[in-house]
C-alpha cells in the first residue's frame, strides 16, 4: 500500500476523530499524526491500519480502536516531563503515542514510558515497532507482570492499564504519584467493562470517576482473571 494513500488514510481518521470530540488537544493531535499505526499492526492489515476499529496483533490480542487510544491519551492529560507507567504493551502503539507527547524529540525535560507485557510472543513484535519507528529511546519495554507494576521504577505521574481487570489492582494505586491519574477498564470476563479515572489527591484520597463502557481483553497474572 502506498504512503501517500496511508496518509490520506490518517487525515480522515483525524479529521473523523476531531468531529466526534475524542481528539481535542493539539498535543494528542500531533501525537496522532506524527506516530505510523501501520508499523504497529501485522504486515496483512496494513491496509486496515487507518480504520477506527481493533486489529488483531497476535496470541490472541488487538491493538485498540483509534478512538480508544485518543480517549484515554485526553483523560491522561499527558505533558511533557511525566513518567508514564502503561500495563499490556501490545503491539507498542499506545505506548508510542504517549512517548510523543512525554517526550517529544528535541524537548529539554523529557519524560519516559516504561511498558509492561505479560505475553511473551509481543514483546518481540514490540520491541521490533518501537525500534524501528524510533520510540525505543523513549519506551521501556519489559516482560512481566504488569498488575504488579514496575516497583524499581515507581513512582509514576500516570497508570494506562489496556486490559480489562476485575478490581483495581492495590500496587498500580500504591505506585502512582499524589495528583496523578489512571485509567483502567475495570469489569466482567465478557467484553464490556467500565472506564475507571482514578486521581489520587494530596492526602491520598482516591477520587474514581467513571467515563463509560468499553471493550477490552482481559487483564492476565496475578491481579487479573
Amino acid at each position: 500500500m502506498s504512503h501517500d494513500r496511508l496518509e490520506d488514510d490518517k487525515e480522515r481518521l483525524i479529521r473523523r476523530l476531531k468531529d466526534s470530540g475524542y481528539l481535542a488537544s493539539e498535543r494528542v493531535e500531533r501525537a496522532f499524526r506524527a506516530v505510523p499505526r501501520e508499523e504497529f499492526v501485522l504486515p496483512e492489515m496494513v491496509s486496515e491500519a487507518y480504520r477506527d476499529t481493533p486489529l488483531p496483533i497476535l496470541d490472541g490480542q488487538t491493538i485498540s480502536a483509534p478512538h480508544m487510544c485518543a480517549i484515554m491519551c485526553e483523560a491522561l492529560k499527558l505533558t511533557e516531563g511525566m513518567r508514564i507507567l502503561e500495563v499490556g504493551g501490545g503491539s507498542g502503539y499506545h505506548a508510542a503515542l504517549c512517548a510523543e507527547i512525554v517526550a517529544p524529540k528535541g524537548t529539554d525535560r523529557p519524560g519516559h514510558v516504561y511498558t509492561v507485557e505479560i505475553v511473551k510472543g509481543l514483546i518481540r513484535f514490540a520491541s521490533s515497532n518501537l525500534e524501528r519507528t524510533g520510540y525505543s529511546d523513549r519506551v521501556t519495554l519489559i516482560h512481566g507482570d504488569g498488575g504488579k507494576g514496575l516497583p524499581q521504577h515507581a513512582p509514576f505521574d500516570r497508570v494506562l492499564v489496556t486490559a480489562a481487570a476485575p478490581s483495581v489492582p492495590s500496587p498500580l494505586v500504591e505506585q502512582l504519584c499524589v495528583n496523578g491519574i489512571m485509567l483502567i477498564p475495570v469489569g466482567s470476563r465478557g467484553f464490556f467493562q467500565e472506564l475507571i479515572i482514578i486521581e489520587k489527591e494530596k492526602d491520598a484520597k482516591l477520587k474514581r470517576t467513571n467515563w463509560g463502557g468499553v471493550a477490552f481483553v482481559p487483564l492476565t497474572g496475578e491481579y487479573g482473571r
